[in-house]
């Protein structure tokens, strides 16, 4: 009687742990979580590397900035958003400095497809009084390669003239930018082929001037790619979607390769937030008044460990918004963000464990070419080591020309 009672518990458990193991496989699949978790648990269970002296945190805040989100916008709205940026942004980061008295700096990947000029004129100023700086964002679907060409080129001019924005590279004379897809779908990742079109994206962002991407993660959208927490290159393979699903990691005495670098936000598993109390939530950087930038994600960011491979003591955090969403914009321009801030300047920027550098997304990049050159030591040295800053016109400037 006894063994038969030991043999339906034995039974039953095994059921239990089946059971148990195909739920978590069905939520795998269902948040896409296949699709980088293999690369995530590679990264987060490799050795780390060991280095003397402080550890510098690189944070760079990039905007998906849509005036024009939502449906049935008008102008008025439109301008409200911006102005409300123009009017508050000043306010609450012109409070905080970091270890090299910058401001935090906004990075605003602008649409083309949203251009007014109105709306830049004045995010342009923001960032000639240094809370930072604007790049290319873009949404297009059923595209071509050379109708994406035209757009990219055109738009960059257009800003460059416009606004100051962008500075030319010496030999292609090409306008030099950062740049993230709308919706996620850089090269046509999407699985069903929508909201791109191009499969030599990352070849025509080469060729018309962009020297790094900031679009992903994604998680958990279908488009994100198997890379994780990491800075490579990506070769573009013209014929086929995708390419920077996987590349060449950057890293100290390593070179340029294929086509374009992309700098990773930090992708993490979130356990101290569990959904139905089992599950951890996925950390995928995004800030917003659902997913406020708590200490907690703050220290998960820093430990996603992101960086130049063989400079281990600079380490990169690349955080995203949607900053002109009205729900998200008190969490943004409004206590979350100045408590954000303060945890950083505190925790992070000591002198001794850690020094907090707050930098812009052209920045980023020129620090990481640094690191993959051999430099060291202070990295804010290198804001400026290949890609030039640009300068940004001034609201009067730009009344002034019209």
């Amino acid at each position: 009687m006894a063994k038969d009672v030991t043999v339906t518990i034995i039974l039953a458990l095994v059921v239990v742990l089946l059971l148990s193991l195909a739920a978590v496989a069905l939520i795998i699949r269902k948040k896409q979580m296949h699709l980088w978790l293999p690369h995530y648990l590679q990264r987060k269970f490799s050795p780390r590397a060991k280095h003397q002296g402080p550890t510098h945190i690189l944070f760079c805040f990039v905007d998906h900035y849509e005036p024009q989100w939502g449906k049935n916008i008008s102008l008025e709205q439109e301008r409200a958003r911006v102005d409300r940026w123009f009017n508050d942004y000043p306010q609450v980061a012109g409070k905080h400095q970091d270890a090299d008295g910058c401001f935090p700096k906004h990075s605003f990947f602008y649409p083309e497809e949203e251009y007014r000029y109105e709306h830049l004129a004045k995010i342009a100023d923001l960032c000639a009084r240094g809370f930072g700086e604007i790049e290319v964002h873009l949404h297009h679907e059923d595209d071509t390669s050379d109708n994406l060409r035209k757009t990219l080129e055109g738009f960059t001019e257009l800003l460059h003239e416009k606004h100051g924005a962008f500075v030319r590279d010496e030999q292609s004379g090409k306008l030099q930018y950062a740049f993230i897809h709308g919706n996620w779908t850089l090269d046509n990742s999407h699985p069903e082929g929508k909201l791109c079109g191009v499969n030599d994206e990352l070849i025509v962002l080469k060729e018309t001037g962009c020297f790094v991407d900031y679009t992903f993660p994604s998680a958990p959208s279908v488009t994100q790619p198997a890379t994780v927490n990491s800075i490579y290159y990506a070769k573009d393979d013209p014929d086929a979607p995708k390419s920077h699903n996987r590349g060449q990691m950057v890293k100290v005495g390593g070179q340029a390769w294929g086509d374009l670098m992309l700098i990773n936000g930090p992708l993490d598993l979130n356990w101290k937030v569990r959904k139905k109390g089992i599950f951890p939530q996925i950390e995928n950087a995004d800030v917003r008044s659902s997913m406020p930038p708590s200490e907690s994600r703050i220290d998960l960011w820093v430990k996603a460990n992101i960086h130049v491979e063989g400079r281990p003591e600079w380490r990169f955090i690349k955080v995203h918004t949607h900053g002109t969403q009205e729900a998200d914009m008190p969490t943004l321009l409004g206590q979350p963000f100045e408590q954000m801030c303060d945890y950083l300047e505190s925790k992070y920027n000591d002198g001794d464990d850690y020094v907090l550098h707050y930098v812009s997304a052209r920045e980023m990049y020129n620090i990481a070419k640094a690191a993959e050159a051999g430099e060291s030591g202070n990295p804010h040295q290198f804001r400026d080591y290949l890609v030039k800053a640009p300068s940004y016109k001034t609201l009067k400037e730009s009344m002034d020309a019209e």
